[in-house]
């Protein structure tokens, strides 16, 4: 079975305790058969490759390890017919053509990673409404996407639908997210994100007394060299840790813009350990949450509202 495995795990024993990090890259060949004793069908199912490959290596993963892995998206494949389509496959049973490539990456701390519990606001069929909580993912990677938001929809919707991301959250941010389940949908809600066709609400805790800033308070400094604007508005101020809740809402869409915008006024988010300060009473999660959508469906030019209730919102 001609191959390219790489491992990126530098110790010798080869276990799964010893490879906890690693990738294989295989070419599938019908000369690689060499068990006779079962039927072809069976030998050129994806599976049936990795327990091989898995063997030949001395990797201590069992077939139930091995799909528990491909459950939680560590396996591609390049079809043959097609280099340029690589794949999540989760069909362990999937046959195999002369020229197919499986990726298989296995990270035993990322596959073991517990599953944030997300929250249907609401199921509109073409797209569903859900209230992302902290350490869940927007994006996968090669690794998994098991703790993503659409992986999580599509796992807990009926008729398990296709689910496609349209806008982005922080794994440490919280709140509203949209989730597609039609490419028609995918294309016309990413649309309406990119040209700023909605009204995006958030609430934030900085640290520090907001109310001394100008009410309401525009910060319409660049981000990353690209223009950006943030209205901020101050709710409410607790005296005794000195942090201010406070209504963003957002014209542009760059990364980290609430946190930069925060930090430029010397009230960084709590939470924020990457432009903000790290106290050692330091609340552990991000006090950043998406409250309120507003807009026009681009499917059925109907108006939408949606807002979180007040006990997901960030509390003082």
């Amino acid at each position: 079975m001609p191959v390219d495995q790489t491992c990126s795990d530098s110790r010798n024993e080869k276990s799964t305790h010893s490879y906890s990090k690693f990738e294989w890259h295989i070419i599938f060949t019908q000369e690689s058969i060499t068990d006779n004793s079962v039927s072809e069908q069976v030998n050129n199912t994806a599976i049936a490759v990795l327990e091989r490959y898995a063997h030949e290596q001395n990797i201590g993963l069992s077939k139930a390890e091995l799909k528990q892995a491909i459950s939680k998206g560590a396996l591609w494949l390049t079809p043959a017919k097609n280099k340029k389509q690589t794949q999540r496959l989760r069909r362990v049973k999937k046959l195999l053509l002369e020229g197919d490539e499986l990726h298989f990456y296995f990270n035993s701390e990322i596959l073991s990673a517990a599953v944030p519990q997300a929250l249907l606001i609401e199921d509109l069929i073409d797209y569903s409404v859900w209230f992302k909580p902290y350490g869940m993912l927007s994006q996968g990677s090669k690794w998994s996407d098991h703790c993503t938001i659409a992986r999580f929809a599509q796992q807990n919707l009926a008729n398990e639908r296709p689910a496609f991301i349209v806008h982005r959250l922080d794994k440490a941010a919280t709140g509203l997210i949209l989730i597609a389940h039609s490419k028609k949908a995918a294309r016309a809600l990413s649309n309406m994100f990119e040209f700023h066709q909605l009204e995006k609400h958030y609430q934030i805790i900085v640290h520090g007394d907001h109310r001394k800033r100008p009410q309401p308070d525009i910060i319409n400094s660049d981000v990353d060299g690209k223009k950006a604007r943030s209205t901020f508005s101050c709710l409410s101020y607790d005296e005794t840790t000195e942090r201010s809740l406070i209504k963003v809402k957002i014209d542009s869409g760059r990364k980290h813009q609430i946190r930069i915008h925060a930090a430029s006024i010397a009230m960084p988010v709590v939470g924020d350990r990457l432009h903000g300060i790290a106290d050692n009473d330091e609340l552990r999660n991000l006090q950043l949450c998406a409250v309120r959508l507003r807009f026009v469906c681009p499917l059925f030019k109907q108006e939408r509202l949606f807002e979180l209730p007040e006990t997901l919102k960030p509390q003082l």
